[in-house]
């Protein structure tokens, strides 16, 4: 590194912070993050900024449907994060935050059983009136929104002609690990797909079909990837769904 950098007023004056500030900047060694690690830094930033939004949402959510008062309180729950950030902590807290989120990132390592967690994902997105980082119902759009966000690439794809609409995508965070969020209508019904990584070629959901609180969730794995969607819409309108994708994977497969 060269050493044209103008020095600090600070320096020169003999403060010793801006001394090390401009030593810094003058002759320590810098390296580029790599495209994963800059994408779990994206994940951490918005876990923190969804900790305050989800609180506020839960806060208020006596006013929503019986459903989703019933899931207020687990849902704030998951987040801890902004009642400690008002504290004389909260730099401490929101580092401590990130460098967890930033621990060593393999697979994701779900519960045995994970539908509380997938649904709590589900019902998040709708208390805290964050459905979508990106609202695209064209996949063309919403498919490279998640590059450099993500060390995967989720498939995306738009059921539009078939009453299942494309409406957008974010970032969300399961057991520790930053997945895709695809979101699609049905109806006035959401329905949540979030995807992520399979584990290894054994790693399958322990059943296709689950209910919790009045929401269902249907998983499936499709080759490298595991899915599950999640909404109140009716069982059959949602295995129907889930239909639509084997029916793209099969025809993906004739193609290759």
């Amino acid at each position: 590194m060269n050493d044209d950098t103008p020095p600090d007023a600070g320096a020169a004056d003999g403060d010793p912070d801006a001394r090390i500030g401009e030593l810094v900047r003058r002759h320590a060694s810098r390296h580029r993050a790599s495209p994963a690690l800059q994408a779990r830094v994206r994940a951490g930033i918005a876990l923190l900024a969804a900790a305050d939004a989800t609180a506020d949402a839960a806060t208020a959510a006596a006013a929503g449907t019986p459903r989703l008062q019933r899931w207020a309180g687990r849902v704030a729950g998951l987040h801890p994060a902004r009642a400690a950030l008002g504290g004389s902590g909260a730099g401490v807290l929101a580092v401590a935050l990130l460098l967890w989120v930033l621990g060593p990132a393999g697979p994701w390592r779900p519960a045995v059983d994970a539908t509380p967690e997938l649904v709590a994902a589900h019902v998040r997105s709708l208390m805290a009136s964050h459905l979508t980082d990106v609202a695209a119902s064209d996949q063309h759009v919403v498919k490279p929104w998640f590059q450099g966000r993500l060390d995967f690439a989720p498939p995306v794809e738009d059921f539009a002609a078939d009453g299942y609409p494309l409406a957008g995508g974010r970032l969300d965070y399961l057991a520790g690990r930053p997945v895709a969020a695809l979101v699609y209508r049905r109806h006035q019904h959401v329905i949540n797909l979030l995807v992520w990584p399979a584990r290894d070629a054994a790693d399958a959901p322990s059943a296709a079909l689950r209910d919790a609180q009045g929401y269902h969730v249907v998983q499936w794995r499709d080759g490298a990837m595991r899915f599950a969607a999640v909404s109140d819409v009716n069982v059959a309108e949602l295995q129907a769904f889930e239909r639509l994708w084997a029916a793209r994977a099969a025809g993906a497969s004739r193609r290759d």
